[in-house]
């Protein structure tokens, strides 16, 4: 697996980059200057607005968030991309969420679930992790796509509209500090934070703490992903989750090892229950890793 920091990225995707982060930069000035126009008429705003919109996409047009391709709006996928990515939609698994091929698409529960029910109570997902949106997951986990979290994040929101309204309060999946060191940034915490601004619920970035440096994972089945992370996890900020039910962020879902030991974690904090919502769902335990 290549992964890529921006001194060893292409150029052509170096420049798109730089230039995404330019845009991202701008469109946040423009909702700063939004705000300044509130004391004029709806219909000036808005022309206001759109002519500012106008302008800054001719400066720096949008780009597909995937391949970097022109596109008509900001945050958006190509067609070509779009065609590829398989978004998941019943029916699927009531608890991990995995995607079932199944005529009924209420009250599934997977073999594996039932053989061995994990801590937390439902996992929802956006896409299927495959050869296709693999590359979208790992430029903002290693390439430092930050920008895209906050698109991503409206993604997250239509997949886990029925767990975000039912929750109290947001947590990402932690990093461990010298992964957080070497990376600078927690791409689960870019997430947790963008969608808690879009649905208006409280985020605890530092909630849980990953207790030591776990080895990749990338090649472990379900038993060696459960215990390479037991007891890899503790709860820190135990009165922002006591009582509370807990979304839990990341932005990968495999064979739920991880979710499911920081969902104990929580759980013994106090939570009162635990929700996962993630990105990208492996369909297949063990097929891909991110």
């Amino acid at each position: 697996m290549k992964h890529w920091t921006n001194t060893q990225l292409p150029l052509p995707a170096l420049e798109a980059t730089v230039c995404q982060r330019n845009l991202a930069f701008f469109e946040e000035q423009l909702e700063q200057a939004g705000a300044m126009l509130e004391h004029l008429p709806a219909a000036a705003r808005s022309l206001v607005r759109s002519g500012s919109r106008l302008i800054l996409d001719s400066l720096l047009p949008p780009r597909c968030l995937a391949c970097n391709a022109i596109v008509d709006s900001t945050g958006s996928l190509c067609s070509t991309c779009f065609a590829r990515f398989t978004f998941i939609t019943p029916p699927s698994c009531t608890c991990c969420g995995i995607p079932l091929e199944s005529p009924v698409i209420e009250d599934l529960v997977c073999g594996t679930c039932l053989r061995d029910r994990p801590a937390f109570e439902q996992a929802r997902a956006a896409f299927i992790y495959d050869s296709h949106s693999r590359a979208l997951v790992l430029k903002l986990k290693h390439a430092d796509r930050t920008d895209a979290a906050v698109h991503l994040a409206r993604w997250l929101h239509r997949a886990g509209a029925e767990q975000i309204a039912r929750c109290d309060v947001l947590v990402p999946v932690p990093l461990h500090r010298w992964r957080f060191f070497l990376r600078t940034y927690n791409q689960a915490a870019l997430l947790a934070n963008a969608l808690g601004r879009l649905a208006d619920k409280p985020v605890v970035p530092d909630a849980l703490q990953r207790t030591r440096s776990t080895p990749s994972q990338g090649r472990l089945d379900r038993t060696a992903r459960r215990r390479n992370v037991a007891r890899a996890f503790a709860a820190h900020r135990l009165s922002a989750i006591a009582g509370r039910r807990v979304l839990l962020i990341d932005d990968v879902l495999t064979t739920g090892a991880t979710a499911d030991a920081c969902a104990r974690a929580l759980l013994n904090a106090g939570a009162t229950a635990v929700d996962v919502l993630v990105l990208a769902r492996v369909p297949s335990p063990g097929a891909m890793s991110a």
